[in-house]
């Protein structure tokens, strides 16, 4: 038998037999580390214990300690230990598909009757008796013809489904939990008792469509979370409540901001309040945008698809495109448009308007364009997934060797906006060149490396993405983390050279001919509306002062103090203080908590002394105590607060 050379982490080597499985090179190197083990880490590949090594290798043998694949395989293997606990409690319930996503997995099931909470009960319980069992967990490649036959017999008609869409030339893998069987592409644990009984829960149900077509049978999807431990299960418990307690949707109700309905699926209705906030962001972000030297532009909303045929979201994108059809006028067939996706064809547009000149590059076009795009119903959520929203858009047309200096140029404005809207912590992810990709090797390495150099000149590390860039260039994204944990992905930076290609952009450079400009689309807060909701759940709806829609309220405690409260009303706004009066005659801590659930920032009481007085009683969002003021001085006060970041 051929021998092969594997390489550990500390660079010491050892020669095996080819076929060798990481089990037995952990068995190898100590009794307690084979125990232990969990799965193996092959040449940067995740690797199951018992998959076979057949050439030189670098290995890593991971145990629990390693956290990014104990938690993949912890709640990989859940998906499957839940799907047996379903079919030994109701035989007849067909499985699909489970994989692992965010902090858990779902899996989806055929079952004529609905799960109910008390059944997620009954499924956690039988969970943690084959968790117990400690079942040893096996692998098997199979034929093609006996998958089949295997799910023909045991009437897992989906099971079938998904094997005659994999693939000729990719192996069928068959993974045993026990007894129990189902068709994955692994790696697994080793048995069933390296799950942490402790660690996991089943949280929802949700309907869901097999493969995602909605022309089929309904399923049912069973939702789980899974930790290393009871500790972390606990902490994320925690993290949870706190978030339904910042639900935007929650608080745009208190605080009267937005609503939606059935007419208008995933479109948002403002009122007032949450319009101002919308209205003040925009305002905010416009006076940055032109300090910083960029143009706004507006583009049409509706555009004849031949546009989106020249820039490839015809053949692309077309799905998630709201289509318009128009019986034009002496025309013999009706012209079909489409409501626009995104901003950056129009904007070329607007760059091939008239001759441009490499002296007016670096041209930075920037655009509040609202757009519009299908998303699935079952994928809405509040104003955070919704069908129209308005993109802080702009797109950078320059050089090559500008990259990039504007690239750094964009992290120093994001950043200040960023740190403007309360947000500190944020990161940097590089994607670079995937498989699939046109532009040389040579171009690749430039613009990645432009880049990177970017972001250590502006002064932030960046983690690279392999591989997840577009097939025409990399791109940055800029991800967020807020109070409570969570992470939001919003800004980004694409290099593109391929739409001015396609779309035939140019400039006449310094030598006198036409060259191509290099398009980068950049956004800072993505979509308004789905940043928005970000930021009430951030601040949970006690948001900054000068972005707050209701800055102060002036109630009266007694009807003798109407007058006044007008006069500081009337003080409040001439200097651009949002203010109102509350002259109900209402008790002052009924008033004090209705405001205070709104989340107004200031409630200023008037009662007869502070008539007399010419003062206010001040309390603050969020504080139990009140404090006596000169109307001078809050006014001062207030004045100052309500200023914009960049006004100050």
């Amino acid at each position: 038998m051929s021998q092969i050379s594997l390489t550990f982490p500390d660079g010491n080597s050892r020669d095996y037999d080819a076929g060798v499985t990481p089990a037995e090179v952990a068995a190898s190197i100590a009794t307690s580390l084979a125990k232990k083990a969990i799965s193996a880490t092959v040449n940067g590949a995740h690797w199951d214990m018992q998959w076979p090594i057949n050439e030189d290798a670098r290995i890593a043998i991971n145990t629990m300690q390693d956290d990014e694949p104990a938690l993949e395989l912890i709640r990989h293997d859940l998906a499957h230990i839940m799907a047996r606990a379903v079919q030994e409690i109701w035989p007849d319930v067909k499985v699909t598909i489970g994989p692992v996503r965010d902090n858990g997995w779902f899996y989806d099931f055929d079952r004529q009757e609905p799960f109910t909470p008390e059944d997620l009960g009954q499924i956690e319980a039988k969970m943690k008796e084959i968790i117990n069992a400690r079942d040893a967990v096996k692998t098997e490649i199979w034929s093609r013809a006996d998958a089949i036959k295997y799910y023909e017999d045991n009437n897992e008609p989906y099971k079938i489904e998904l094997v005659n869409r994999i693939p000729e030339d990719e192996d069928l893998r068959m993974y045993w939990h026990g007894d129990w069987q189902d068709l994955c592409r692994g790696p697994h644990l080793q048995h069933t008792g390296q799950v942490p009984a402790d660690g996991f829960k089943l949280t929802h149900v949700a309907g869901a469509y097999f493969l995602g077509d909605s022309s089929r049978p309904m399923l049912q999807r069973i939702y789980g979370v899974a930790f290393k431990n009871r500790k972390d299960l606990k902490a994320w418990e925690t993290m949870m409540e706190e978030a339904a307690k910042r639900d935007h949707r929650k608080l745009g109700r208190e605080m009267d901001l937005f609503h939606m309905q059935e007419e208008a699926p995933g479109q948002i209705f403002w009122h007032p309040n949450g319009w101002k906030i919308y209205t003040t962001l925009q305002d905010y972000m416009r006076r940055m945008q032109e300090v910083d030297g960029y143009v706004e532009v507006n583009t049409p909303q509706v555009v004849d698809r031949k546009l989106w045929e020249k820039s490839g979201h015809w053949d692309n994108y077309q799905e998630n495109m709201f289509i318009v059809e128009v019986d034009e006028e002496h025309a013999r067939e009706k012209a079909i448009n489409a409501l626009k996706p995104m901003n950056c064809p129009c904007h070329v547009q607007v760059f091939n308007s008239g001759l441009k000149s490499y002296r007016d590059l670096p041209l930075r076009m920037a655009e509040f364009g609202s757009c519009a795009r299908y998303e699935p119903s079952g994928a809405l959520h509040g104003i955070m997934r919704v069908r129209g929203f308005t993109q802080d858009d702009a797109h950078i047309f320059c050089t090559d060797d500008q990259i990039e200096a504007e690239t750094k140029k964009f992290i120093e404005f994001l950043a200040k906006i960023y740190a403007d809207l309360g947000f500190h912590n944020w990161t940097i992810k590089l994607s670079t060149r995937p498989e699939k990709r046109i532009g040389s090797e040579e171009s690749w390495d430039r613009v990645e490396k432009a880049l990177g150099d970017a972001c250590n000149a502006a002064g932030y590390e960046y983690e690279i993405q392999e591989g997840e860039g577009a097939f025409y260039g990399p791109k940055l994204e800029f991800t967020l983390t807020d109070a409570i944990g969570r992470q939001w992905q919003c800004g980004t930076l694409q290099v593109d050279p391929n739409l001015p290609e396609r779309l035939s952009a140019t400039y006449i450079g310094a030598d006198g001919d036409k060259h191509r400009p290099v398009m980068l689309h950049r956004a800072v807060l993505g979509s308004f509306e789905r940043f928005i909701g970000i930021l009430i759940e951030e601040h949970a709806g006690k948001l900054p002062f000068w972005l707050a829609p209701r800055q102060v309220v002036v109630a009266s405690i007694v009807s003798e103090a109407d007058g006044y409260v007008d006069e500081v009303v009337a003080a409040l706004r001439a200097v651009g203080v949002r203010a109102e009066a509350d002259k109900r005659n209402e008790k002052i801590n009924y008033k004090v908590r209705e405001h205070s659930l709104g989340k107004v920032p200031v409630i200023l009481a008037i009662g007869a002394r502070e008539v007399e007085e010419r003062t206010v009683s001040a309390r603050r969002l969020g504080e139990n105590r009140t404090s006596t003021i000169s109307l001078d001085d809050i006014v001062a006060q207030l004045k100052d607060e309500a200023q914009a970041p960049d006004l100050k």
